[in-house]
């Protein structure tokens, strides 16, 4: 699967996971609320393409972070996402894990 197909379907599964229209994201990402929902329609349909600084705006109004919407495997993309909700002793204890698989 392409990067910008990844991209666009975690876009798509993170709002709707947390019950957001595309306007309300877009709007909730600082877009201009007359095109808030058409953009990010095209973004989830991969017509058009969020840059980078889009993306870390979308990630943050979706509480997520933007590494988890670039993520080309689904395994990575679940462990960005727990590492990223961990509290400091939980990702203490991850990375100690991590080492030693190394």
């Amino acid at each position: 699967m392409s990067g910008n197909r990844v991209w666009c379907r975690r876009l798509k599964e993170a709002r709707e996971a947390i019950g957001l229209s595309q306007k309300q994201l877009g709007i909730k990402a600082g877009l201009d609320p007359s095109v808030a929902s058409t953009r990010i329609n095209r973004y989830e349909l991969g017509v058009h393409q969020a840059d980078y600084q889009i993306s870390q705006k979308l990630a943050e109004a979706l509480e997520l972070p933007v590494a988890y919407l670039y993520a080309d495997d689904d395994a990575l993309a679940e462990i960005i996402l727990r590492f990223w909700r961990a509290d400091a002793g939980q990702r203490e204890q991850l990375m100690k894990a991590a080492a030693r698989l190394a």
